[in-house]
């Protein structure tokens, strides 16, 4: 399964009405004085002002209800100690959308309301929570969203530049700290993972001189690009990512490629998002004359089981989780010997 953007396109009647029910239901709601304890922020580190790219947001006050419409965003939350009001529902079906490897984590605190968002942004849900911030960091937020979000409290939307789901895990963890008073906090987690991966690389250093991608089957093969999370993370194993994917992808989180670039797959290591651990690749006349097939370069990964969901929901602590289940594959893949499994 890809990861597509979900383009939610509300039309201007339909906002117009979802900001009357909002500022009815903003005169009649009264605050539940028994609801969580504001964020202990660090010394000095509110108010902030946070740049993104609808213009910036100012957080004067330590929040206490936090929202999260961005998919990562409440990972990095946990990992600070705010346990979201609210998280919005991607990968897997957990209590919460909190996956296993977030729930230690989570503790013993309520789990958190889930907003699913098929059918777009559900504004009036997240207006009778009566949240004091929210963010949308990893997310494909809109214009039109984000105004009518900014109605309910403030929020924060993808940074500048960077292109719809494509924040990386490092910068929404920073800026999640930023946004709740806790930045140093942050940057502490960012550099302990950072660690990790450092001792990976010196630990594997045949994976410097090993090319990557990451692949699934969609309208032939589809290529994720360099700056989708799960292809940087493949690189911050010390992997390389192939050159070819800014000609093929471009600014895009992914593309499908013909079959006459199929050769692109025949790297050192391919990682498959499957449903079927391989099987319709192993139908593929084409794909199995690739030396990849031939000496079982691949890692292949369940898209419906957890490490699968933890491997697209890229995040300050799904990274660890994937880790743990990810390099002993690669590892295997990389040494050409079909014989060997990670």
């Amino acid at each position: 399964m890809i990861a597509a953007r979900r383009r939610r396109r509300l039309s201007g009647a339909l906002l117009a009405v979802a900001l009357l029910v909002l500022t009815a239901c903003s005169g009649t709601t009264t605050t539940d004085e028994s609801g969580p304890p504001a964020v202990q922020p660090e010394a000095g580190a509110l108010p902030v002002t946070i740049d993104h790219r609808y213009g910036s947001t100012t957080i004067t006050d330590p929040p206490s209800k936090v929202v999260s419409v961005g998919y990562t965003d409440h990972d990095a939350l946990l990992a600070l100690g705010v346990t979201p009001t609210a998280t919005t529902r991607w990968f897997g079906d957990y209590p919460g959308a909190v996956g296993p490897w977030a729930r230690q984590a989570l503790g013993d605190d309520p789990v958190p309301t889930v907003l699913d968002d098929t059918n777009g942004i559900q504004f009036e849900k997240i207006a009778a929570l009566e949240p004091d911030l929210i963010v949308g960091l990893y997310s494909d937020l809109t214009r039109e969203e984000y105004d009518t979000l900014s109605e309910i409290a403030p929020t924060i939307a993808p940074p500048p530049d960077q292109p719809d789901f494509g924040t990386p895990w490092r910068d929404v963890t920073t800026t999640v700290g930023r946004a709740v008073g806790k930045p140093a906090e942050a940057r502490r987690l960012v550099e302990g993972v950072d660690q990790r991966l450092a001792e990976i690389r010196a630990d594997h250093p045949e994976f410097a001189n090993a090319t990557a991608v990451v692949a699934t089957l969609s309208e032939g093969y589809f290529l994720f690009g360099d700056d989708d999370p799960r292809s940087q993370l493949l690189a911050d194993v010390g992997l390389r990512l192939l050159p070819e994917l800014d000609t093929l992808v471009g600014d895009r989180f992914g593309a499908s490629i013909g079959t006459e670039n199929a050769d692109v797959l025949d790297t050192d290591v391919v990682v498959w998002l499957t449903d079927d651990g391989g099987a319709e690749l192993r139908r593929d006349p084409l794909y199995s004359t690739l030396r990849t097939a031939k000496e079982k370069r691949e890692v292949f990964v369940n898209n419906n089981d957890d490490f699968g969901n933890a491997f697209s929901q890229v995040s300050v602590l799904s990274v660890p989780y994937v880790l743990d289940r990810l390099v002993p594959q690669v590892e295997a893949a990389v040494d050409g010997d079909p014989s060997t499994t990670g």
